[in-house]
This record gives C-alpha cells, sequence and structure tokens, in this order.
C-alpha cells in the first residue's frame, strides 16, 4: 500500500513538473517575443499573391504569438535571393521569417547554382495555403487563344512576363513550350505577377503564368470578370472552378515518362505560400510560429476577412510541410535532371 502511494506521488510530480517546464518554456516564448518585430521577407513585389497572403497574415499572426509581437513585410523581389538571405544572413532567433515559392525553395534539386540554400535545412513553419496554378491570356494574346490547343497552334509568337527564370510565371510557361511545342517567349525581371499585369495592361505582354486562384480572388477579379484576362490552362490535378474554361494539362500528357516529370514539377505548386525561418532558429520558438499561424487560420476575425475575398484558408502544418520538401530530395536525380530541362529557358 505504501509501494502504491509512492508510486502515485511520483507520478503526480512528474506530471507536475512536465507542466511547469512546458509553462516555463512557453513564458521563455512570450518574454522573448514580446516588445520585438518578427519582419516576414516576400520574394516578390507589392501588390502580387504572395505580398496580398503575406500581409494578410501579418494583419493577425502577431495576436498568436506568445508575447505579441509586432508582425511586418519586407518585399525583396528577385529570383532565390530573398530564401538566400534568409538562410544565410537573417538572425536565427525567430524574428526573420521568409515567403518565397515552393519551386524556389526546390531550385537546389534542379540544379540552379544562384540557389545557395539546402530546402530540408529551413525551419518549415507551414504554408499559409493551398492553391492551384493557372496561365492566363490578356484580350486573347490578339489571336483569340482560349485553350492550351489554341496557344499551342498559335501562329504569332505569345509573349509571356515573368519575374526570373526560376519562378513559376516562367518556368511553367517554359514547359509548355517545351513539352506541348507552344510558340512562346518569356521575359523576365518583373517584380511578380501584379507588374506582369499592368505590362499586360500597357500592351507590353500577352500572358502569364504563376498564377493561383488565391491571388485571382485577391488581387485580379476586376481583370477576370471584365473578360480581359482569360485562363486558358490549369496544372492542378483536379479541376479548380475559378478556371473552369481552361484546359487541364495533365488531360494532355500522353506517356508515363512525361506524366512523371509533369507531376515533379507541378505536384510541389499545391504548396502555395512556405512560410519559413532559419536553419538554427531555437525550436521551441519554431513550435510557437508553427502554431500561431495555424492559430491565425483559424481566428474569426481572419475567417471573416477571408470571407470578404471569397478566399477558402487551407495551410499546411509546419511538420507536414518539412516532411513534403525532405520528400522531394529523395528524387532521383535522373528524373530531377529531366524535368529541370523542361523548365530552364533556352
Amino acid at each position: 500500500m505504501k509501494y502504491a502511494i509512492a508510486v502515485g506521488a511520483l507520478a503526480a510530480l512528474t506530471i507536475s513538473t512536465s507542466i511547469s517546464s512546458g509553462a516555463q518554456a512557453a513564458d521563455a516564448v512570450a518574454d522573448f517575443y514580446k516588445d520585438k518585430i518578427v519582419t516576414i521577407t516576400v520574394g516578390y513585389g507589392v501588390g502580387g499573391g504572395y505580398d496580398s497572403m503575406s500581409r494578410f497574415y501579418a494583419r493577425h499572426m502577431g495576436n498568436h504569438i506568445p508575447g505579441n509581437p509586432q508582425v511586418q513585410i519586407q518585399n525583396m523581389p528577385g529570383g532565390p535571393r530573398s530564401a538566400n538571405t534568409l538562410y544565410n544572413v537573417s538572425p536565427k532567433d525567430g524574428t526573420a521569417l521568409g515567403v518565397f515559392a515552393s519551386s524556389t525553395a526546390l531550385d537546389p534539386l534542379f540544379g540552379n547554382q544562384d540557389a545557395k540554400f539546402e530546402a530540408e535545412k529551413f525551419e518549415w513553419i507551414g504554408s499559409m495555403d493551398r492553391d492551384v496554378n493557372a496561365c492566363a491570356t490578356w484580350k486573347g494574346a490578339g489571336q483569340n487563344i482560349k485553350t492550351l490547343p489554341d496557344l499551342i497552334a498559335a501562329k504569332k509568337t505569345v509573349v509571356f512576363g515573368a519575374s526570373a527564370a526560376a519562378a513559376t510565371s516562367s518556368t511553367h510557361a517554359v514547359f509548355l513550350k517545351k513539352m506541348f511545342g507552344a510558340n512562346l517567349r518569356v521575359i523576365t525581371g518583373y517584380e511578380g505577377t501584379n507588374t506582369v499585369k499592368l505590362a499586360m495592361q500597357r500592351g507590353e505582354m500577352d500572358a502569364a503564368c504563376g498564377l493561383q486562384a488565391s491571388s485571382v480572388k485577391t488581387s485580379y477579379m476586376a481583370e477576370v470578370n471584365s473578360g480581359e484576362m482569360q485562363f486558358f490552362v490549369q496544372f492542378g490535378a483536379k479541376p479548380e472552378p475559378l478556371f473552369a474554361d481552361a484546359t487541364m494539362m495533365f488531360s494532355m500528357i500522353k506517356n508515363e515518362g512525361d506524366r512523371k516529370i509533369a507531376d515533379l514539377i507541378f505536384g510541389q505548386t499545391e504548396i502555395a505560400r512556405p512560410l519559413a525561418a532559419p536553419p538554427g532558429t531555437p525550436k521551441d520558438r519554431v513550435a510557437a510560429l508553427r502554431k500561431a499561424m495555424l492559430d491565425t487560420a483559424k481566428d474569426p476575425a481572419f475567417l471573416a476577412e477571408a470571407g470578404k475575398m471569397n478566399l477558402e484558408i487551407k495551410p499546411i502544418p509546419g511538420e507536414d510541410l518539412a516532411k513534403m520538401f525532405a520528400d522531394y530530395q529523395k528524387t532521383p536525380p535522373e528524373l530531377a535532371k529531366k524535368a529541370a530541362e523542361y523548365i530552364q529557358p533556352d
């Protein structure tokens, strides 16, 4: 009997100690973040989809990080520049976060020598959303292009605008050229899809890729509703209603080898807005940031704002995202090399 009491007392002491340790860890995180500023660096210009979604989260996320720090946005357009900076330069204390495309995170896998990082070593906070990508023309590119077969049959070269060679705005267009023989050309150097849209409005560009459903709903619905921006291809495995009239790209792939290449290139685009911290960020702060991102996505005020924009937010937890990127690193080298050939400009 005395032994049973002793064991029970020990168990109670263990639970109490565990709770106390957990509370102390939470207090330490809150103490660190109190009066701090968390900076989210967006790898694209102001007004595009990545920028809009990041600012959307930033308005609410500080309420869910222990210590309630201020959350601010910094824009750093230019290929893998923002990812390189986050990995190699930014403070590793939990005050620096970055948002860049999943395709940018996988640049090293596809042999991009400008990418000075290893994707699996980032501390992945989570993806702020899941999404589907599409490409669109501006006023039919002057050739009444409404579908992917229309683009393939175009007599006049269709000019696409993109931010950088490694961005989806470029790689998806290049894929259409190399896989299907589409008559197109890509011009890079724009800060993001919003500046590409402005270029299309000025008559400098005919079309754009890298358009995600959430970006369209937050930034481009006026142009879609007017009929000036028309989607001609979508890259998801399942149809996205917003792109209802666009060709399903996967329906046009006829052999298994090409399908494996397309799966590698477009499967990761589901990771719509990956949020990362530098390697070496303290684990307790990483855990707090992961929880804060998910809690933000459930915040009534956040959801009310999303509802006004007709957005259905579907975040990916940080642990799941880390596994997804780790799994991509296991891609057979010969498949990664072949896929890289389909997305690298000539």
